[in-house]
């Protein structure tokens, strides 16, 4: 049986989830205490600012989305790929990730880090693992130049997804447009 998340990660799960449900102004240490079921000592006790609650936050998504797109970076290089397993793999990362509160924060995140460049680390070591992911995808499909392009689709799907969420409709063309940008690339 797995053990239950200290408090300190109970706290960062906290602070995602408001950030996701109320945005960063909702962060307030009452607020997470409750959220966390801490006590409000232990929450300027694991933290000693906000900015350091947030970095960790944000560090928490990146070492899992990291870990996560890694594996699958690895699956296409191991498996190979090709256009319709691309297409599946793009799905399951962007298309067919729910906007519930944990993938909402990360945007909320992104864009504290426009504002806060002590930040800006983390947001770059989230972005490289997208693009890490989506070189490989494209070296698969033989793109050329997958790696300078990687940071363009990765800009592709996170507009895509920015737009579904402000929206509320499901992002369906995400998939149809990275699969359009990679066969023109093709033809380059």
């Amino acid at each position: 049986m797995a053990k239950p998340p200290g408090t300190r990660q109970r706290i960062i799960d906290a602070v995602l989830r408001i950030i996701g449900e109320d945005g960063i102004a909702a962060v307030t240490n009452r607020r997470i205490a409750k959220e966390a079921e801490v006590s409000l000592g232990s929450v300027t006790y694991h933290f000693a600012t906000q900015h350091e609650m947030l970095r960790e936050s944000l560090l928490h998504f990146v070492a899992e989305e990291t870990r996560r797109l890694t594996e699958l970076a690895a699956q296409c290089q191991t498996e190979g790929i090709d256009a319709d397993r691309a297409a599946a793999t793009v799905g399951q990362v962007a298309g067919g990730t729910p906007f519930d509160s944990r993938h909402i924060a990360p945007f909320e995140l992104y864009i504290q880090a426009g504002r806060d460049e002590r930040l800006r680390t983390a947001a770059e070591q989230s972005f490289a693992a997208y693009d890490q992911l989506v070189t490989r995808i494209f070296t698969g499909l033989g793109v050329p130049d997958a790696e300078r392009l990687a940071s363009s689709a990765v800009a592709l799907v996170f507009g895509l997804q920015l737009r579904s969420l402000a929206t509320g409709r499901p992002a369906e063309e995400l998939v149809d447009a990275l699969m359009l940008l990679a066969r023109g690339a093709q033809h380059t």
